[in-house]
């Protein structure tokens, strides 16, 4: 176990340690591509990726400091008042076009460990003028947020840098309310990627090494409790390994969980089984406990 932290913790030191290059790189208008992210841009990774509508919601210097491989907005389903959590929200492209999106009575909120990528948002969230855009410093293995807080959790070709992306999904699934969303965009590797691109840092560091398959990534998500788990490849961005999009929504509390049902809905053994138990310490299987 010690081993094991002390390799998350080494993957994460080195993702951070790229990306806040990458973030002075953006403040100097030196490329982001290639050595920032492991890969040439060329459609692949980054800006280049961004649709009209997409770059018409968010700076200039946001979208050009963009390391991504897609573009979770666009598949999202955004809705005005919704609160929209982005994790590893880079330069804040992604969450100025969500602030855009959800209007004014909605919440945009940007996750970051990186301090020179919090600085850059912060400062393009100004340039923007988007009042309704936040960004807030921890890990996403940890989300800072209280559970049942936000409604749909976006990203872009950051859960696979993470050393324990099983816990970011279960985190995701955490803040998530009952009926929220899921809808990032991520590498999945294929099944036959060869154990030396497996253990190469610089490959981890530009989103493939690190990447889940298919069916594993179809697996922690269960695992996290979300359903209704949609992956389609997009494009390709290494011989081992494809974009996607990835969506997953977190189950809707049932009736007999409501709050206005939860003390007479159900029958002590069925209210067991959905709420936890009679003192509410049972873990709840649909966001809520017994009274």
């Amino acid at each position: 176990m010690a081993e094991e932290l002390q390799d998350q913790a080494g993957i994460r030191e080195l993702v951070r340690e790229r990306y806040a290059a990458a973030a002075r790189g953006a403040r100097t208008d030196a490329s982001c591509c290639g050595d920032a992210v492991g890969a040439a841009c060329g459609g692949v990774f980054g800006n280049a990726l961004y649709g009209a509508a997409e770059a018409a919601d968010a700076p200039r210097e946001a979208i050009a400091a963009s390391l991504g491989c897609g573009v979770p907005t666009a598949v999202a389903d955004l809705h005005e008042g919704e609160t929209v959590l982005d994790l590893g929200s880079g330069a804040g492209a992604d969450v100025l076009i969500s602030a855009r999106r959800v209007g004014p009575t909605g919440r945009a909120i940007g996750l970051d460990m990186t301090d020179e990528m919090l600085a850059l948002a912060r400062e393009n969230a100004a340039r923007a003028g988007v009042a309704n855009a936040e960004f807030v410093k921890g890990h996403i293995e940890a989300i800072p947020l209280a559970d049942a807080s936000v409604d749909v959790v976006i990203s872009n070709c950051v859960i696979n840098l993470s050393g324990d992306k099983p816990a970011v999904l279960r985190e995701a699934a955490r803040v998530l309310r009952p009926g929220g969303r899921l809808a990032v965009s991520d590498v999945i590797a294929d099944a036959g990627m060869d154990a030396s691109t497996r253990s190469d840092m610089q490959q981890w560091t530009g989103c493939v090494a690190g990447a889940l398959t298919r069916a594993q990534f179809e697996s922690a998500l269960a695992a996290a409790g979300l359903v209704d788990v949609e992956i389609r490849e997009t494009h390709r961005v290494h011989e081992f390994a494809s974009a996607a999009i990835v969506r997953a929504v977190k189950p809707a509390a049932t009736a007999c969980c409501s709050a206005t049902a939860l003390a007479s809905c159900c029958e002590p053994a069925e209210k067991a089984a959905c709420c936890g138990d009679a003192t509410g310490s049972a873990p709840s299987a649909c966001g809520c406990t017994a009274t």
